[in-house]
């Protein structure tokens, strides 16, 4: 319990300063622009009314403003899950600034413990959230509330890291990571795989990457193999 605590006091600090420092879509930090996976999902809704989308652990809302944009004229309707409150409030804010305060709604929560209604959404995203969750056991609760909620031919997008390491840069110290959940790549495709059995796999793809964060006011290298796992669902049973 000691290190959960450790580990998200350190993400706490890291993500307050980016929200507090950087702008949403300005150039200079990871806030700079959506993923274009996420972005890809909508042409699978073409014209879609009353579209319901989840986001689970929005952040500002670099994924799910684009889109509530796109929902905006179609009745559509959002649902943004985070546990900071600096990232729900500036969501609010980016959300009139960008005129889509009608259809997104908020809620305070750690995602690990969130219910989601059953057969709920058209689309649920999570993108560099799950991997947050305190335990193994709960990782795998969140995948099979996030099944459960999707409608027939509903999407599940995540995004989930793998493999993480953290290295000081001025002493090349390798250092522990800071991520509640570390698995190896194949050990979180597998699980992924068994979790989603009988949806399709719409993309899949395994893509190594590496960012320079703050850690008590010295660089760090994260390295991450970020795994892109997206699926439909086929029967509403499964």
């Amino acid at each position: 319990m000691l290190r959960l605590d450790l580990i998200r006091k350190e993400e706490k600090k890291y993500h307050d300063f980016c929200y507090e420092n950087y702008k949403l879509f300005e150039e200079g930090s990871w806030l700079y622009k959506p993923v274009k996976a996420v972005m890809d999902l909508l042409s699978f809704f073409p014209n879609k009314e009353n579209m319901q989308v989840l986001d689970l652990g929005s952040g500002v809302g670099r994924n799910i403003i684009p889109i509530a944009q796109e929902l905006k004229d179609k009745n559509g309707k959002v649902i943004c899950v985070d546990l900071l409150d600096s990232a729900l409030e500036k969501l609010k804010l980016y959300s009139k600034e960008y005129k889509v305060e009608g259809i997104i709604e908020t809620r305070k929560a750690d995602i690990g413990h969130y219910v989601i209604d059953k057969n709920k959404f058209d689309l649920i995203v999570a993108v560099s959230t799950l991997e947050h969750v305190e335990s193994d056991e709960v990782f795998e609760y969140v995948l099979k509330q996030m099944a459960v909620g999707t409608k027939k031919d509903g999407i599940n997008c995540l995004i989930v890291n793998s493999e993480i390491e953290e290295i000081e840069l001025e002493t090349n110290k390798k250092l522990e990571a800071m991520m509640e959940i570390n698995k190896k790549t194949e050990d979180m495709i597998h699980t992924l795989s068994r979790i989603y059995r009988g949806w399709e796999v719409l993309f899949q793809v395994v893509k190594p990457l590496e960012y320079i964060i703050g850690r008590d006011e010295k660089e760090v290298l994260l390295k991450t193999n970020a795994i892109t796992f997206i699926v439909k669902k086929l029967d509403i049973h499964k």
